[in-house]
C-alpha cells in the first residue's frame, strides 16, 4: 500500500469514527483523533492552507480552526500546566471538562454545537478526500438507475 493510500485509509477511519460516535465525550475525542490525523500528515495540512484561494472562499481555514480548538482543548485537558494559557483556551478546557464529567447542558457551547462539529468534520473530510464522495455519489446514481 502506498503511503498516500495508507494516510487516506487512516483519515477515512478517523472520519468514520466521528460519524459513528454518538454525542458524548467520546465524540470530542473522535474529533481530536481526526484532527491529529490531519496534523500528522503534512499533505493534508497543506491542503487546508489559508494561502489557497479556494480554501479562503469556502472559509475552510476558519472551519478547520474550530476543530483545532477541540483538538488543542483536549491536549490541554490531558496535560496539566501552570502556564498561562489565556482566557479562550481556559474556556475550552472548562467546557470540555464539563462534558467529560457528563455535565451535559445547552449552556455549554461545545455541547450545543455538537452537530455543527460533525458537519464541519464532514466538510473538511470532503475537502481532503473528494474521491470518496465522488465514488459514493456514483453508487447512488447506479442504484437509482437500476
Amino acid at each position: 500500500m502506498q503511503l498516500l493510500e495508507k494516510e487516506q485509509a487512516e483519515l477515512h477511519a478517523a472520519f468514520q469514527k466521528v460519524v459513528d460516535t454518538p454525542p458524548s465525550f467520546d465524540f470530542f475525542e473522535a474529533i481530536h483523533d481526526f484532527v491529529a490525523c490531519i496534523e500528522h500528515t503534512s499533505s493534508f495540512a497543506d491542503a487546508l492552507s489559508p494561502r489557497i484561494k479556494a480554501n479562503r472562499e469556502l472559509n475552510i481555514p476558519v472551519r478547520y480552526g474550530y476543530l483545532k480548538q477541540i483538538y488543542r482543548g483536549l491536549e490541554d485537558v490531558k496535560t496539566k500546566s501552570n502556564e498561562d494559557l489565556g482566557h479562550a483556551r481556559y474556556m475550552v478546557i472548562r467546557e470540555l471538562t464539563q462534558i467529560q464529567s457528563s455535565e451535559f447542558s445547552e449552556s455549554n457551547s461545545f455541547w450545543r454545537k455538537r452537530e455543527l462539529w460533525r458537519r464541519l468534520v464532514g466538510e473538511i473530510y470532503k475537502k481532503l478526500n473528494p474521491q470518496f464522495f465522488q465514488a459514493k455519489n456514483r453508487k447512488k446514481v447506479v442504484r437509482g438507475a437500476a
